[in-house]
């Protein structure tokens, strides 16, 4: 019986004779050792047990070798049968690489689910990953308060959660935001007619007439933000 191991297998005659070694170095002269020694004696013995199947190990057997050992005999003069004991290794492993990206390696599927089976559990720090408030969140893009909000509401961010987490403390939720918000939010700014995005996001107060958005990609929906109605300071 040999141990699985991340390491190719090795030449079984190679591991006998290590093996033996390491008795006679736990044999030598003061090293009180000879109780592990006999251990791994009886281990030898018991794989010679292969060659021939009515073979039983005894404290004879194991003191035949130790001594023997304790005068210098060699392997094969202690465990002859040993020889005819050989392994053969056939075919290969596979090399299994899981990349956590959206274009390449195994599949993986994150869950949120604590009684789903996992290969892995990653625990996240969600007060250093969501570290923005709604007002730095605004300052860092260069956009008012409202506007921000209206662009969150525009792109569905409060409704991300890779984007968006509330805190919850008592009575209170506050929405904090991750670097996922900024980078989509800033993204949007380019390529967006950030006019238009708000006269549609912001409040019916501040129009005569509220009507849905007709900029692209809206994702609002009527769904209101989490951080309650939508006012510009000033």
């Amino acid at each position: 019986m040999l141990p699985l191991s991340v390491d190719p297998p090795r030449d079984l005659a190679l591991l006998i004779d290590e093996e033996y070694t390491q008795i006679a170095a736990l044999l030598a002269p003061g090293r009180r050792a000879s109780h592990e020694a006999r251990a791994r004696i009886r281990t030898l013995l018991a794989m010679e047990a292969h060659v021939e199947p009515e073979t039983q190990v005894s404290s004879k057997d194991v003191d035949r070798v130790e001594k023997g050992i304790k005068t210098g005999q060699s392997r094969m003069e202690v465990f002859p049968r040993l020889d005819k004991v050989a392994t053969r290794v056939r075919g290969s492993g596979i090399n299994l690489t899981v990349h956590f990206t959206k274009k390449a390696g195994a599949p993986v599927r994150y869950v949120s689910d604590e009684l789903s089976p996992a290969a892995a559990i990653r625990e996240v720090d969600l007060a250093r990953k969501f570290y923005l408030s709604a007002s730095d969140l605004a300052a860092k893009l260069s956009l008012t308060g409202p506007r921000s909000t209206a662009l969150r509401r525009h792109l569905g961010i409060d409704r991300d959660p890779g984007a968006c987490h509330v805190f919850v403390f008592d009575s209170q939720r506050i929405a904090r935001f991750s670097d996922n918000a900024y980078r989509a939010m800033a993204e949007a700014t380019e390529r967006l007619d950030m006019a238009a995005v708000w006269d549609a996001h912001k409040p019916a107060g501040r129009r005569s007439t509220p009507r849905s958005c007709a900029v692209e990609g809206c994702a609002a929906s009527g769904v209101p933000v989490l951080s309650g109605p939508i006012t510009e300071a000033g």
